[in-house]
């Protein structure tokens, strides 16, 4: 097994990490183009008063949105079938492990590491597969691109923009790295509670006992996980709403004194919309990365001990 999970991502679906990558950029390049589509069609509107020309872009926008659509949605495929398969070599890899210690499978250690190790730990490791590189590459994609499309039409409220999202990346990261220490232990702790329910235990009353504090356990890290995963969720609701609230009140501004457009404020607006999806999927992937790193590490080192080595393979 690689010793980490970028090296195992790449060693099971590199080519196809290429295949999906290609379609990501496909996806966020057909992504900003509404954006230009809603800011002609509303000053088609507004200034031209031309009927055909807002029907004109009215079906090219239908027409993007549709090609959008078909892309993310062979894009959506392939991932679901890259993390399929990853699944099945990490169940493969664990059951060849566990038919090589037959031997040992009556002690309830042994079997109950190799339960969890089989049924339940693949599945988010190979889910994380599918979305590994494309999903950090379609959501920056769109960011930037966004971004890049407000900057250029209108760079004070493409500043003022980027000013109201600032906070974010200061207490995303603090808050984030809180939520991974608390999943790490999580695992350590439900492996070992998998073990406890097994028979096999000579004192049950001291097992009931250990197994009662790990239920405990198990319940504060969770509730530790909740508070600030929905502290972190409303806090950057906050900021995005206010970003929202500002930049339609400089967005106005600027019209009322004839600086910028009708449909150059209605683009922004919806930028701004389009950006919340993005930046909050980069945030779960960015703890998705962290949970299955602690995950898939802890499931090699399992390996290691089980097939009678130190180190896995590097």
């Amino acid at each position: 097994m690689p010793r980490t999970l970028f090296a195992f991502v790449v060693r099971v679906s590199g080519t196809s990490q290429i295949a999906i990558s290609l379609l990501s950029i496909a996806v966020f390049l057909l992504n900003t183009a509404p954006l230009e589509l809603q800011r002609r069609m509303m000053n088609a509107v507004v200034h031209d008063r031309d009927v055909t020309l807002v029907l004109g872009l009215a079906a090219a926008y239908v027409g993007v949105v549709f090609s959008e659509g078909l892309v993310k949605l062979l894009m959506n495929v392939c991932r679901g079938w890259v993390g399929e398969k990853a699944t099945r070599a990490l169940r493969l890899a664990a059951n060849a492990v566990a038919g090589a210690r037959a031997g040992r499978r009556h002690e309830p250690y042994i079997q109950g590491v190799q339960i969890s190790m089989i049924l339940a730990e693949p599945e988010p490791i190979g889910a994380f597969t599918g979305d590994a590189i494309s999903e950090p590459l379609l959501q920056t994609g769109i960011l930037i691109s966004v971004f890049g499309y407000m900057l250029y039409t209108q760079p004070l409220l493409a500043a003022v923009s980027i000013l109201m999202f600032s906070p974010q990346f200061l207490f995303v990261p603090v808050m984030q790295r809180a939520i991974n220490r608390r999943v790490q232990s999580r695992i350590v702790v439900l492996r070992e509670t998998s073990v406890g329910v097994l028979p096999g235990k000579v004192d049950e009353v001291q097992t009931a006992l250990r197994q009662e504090m790990r239920f405990a356990e198990i319940f504060e890290l969770n509730m530790g996980i909740f508070k600030l995963k929905y502290s972190m969720n409303f806090l950057m609701n906050l900021t995005q709403n206010v970003a929202k609230v500002v930049v339609l009140g400089v967005g106005g501004w600027l019209v009322i004194s004839g600086q910028t457009e009708v449909g150059t404020l209605v683009a922004f607006l919806s930028g701004l919309h389009n950006l919340n999806d993005p930046w909050g999927d980069l945030v779960d992937w960015f703890r998705d990365l962290m949970v299955n790193s602690a995950k898939y590490a802890i499931f090699v080192d399992a390996m290691a001990r089980f097939a009678g080595h130190q180190r896995a393979q590097p």
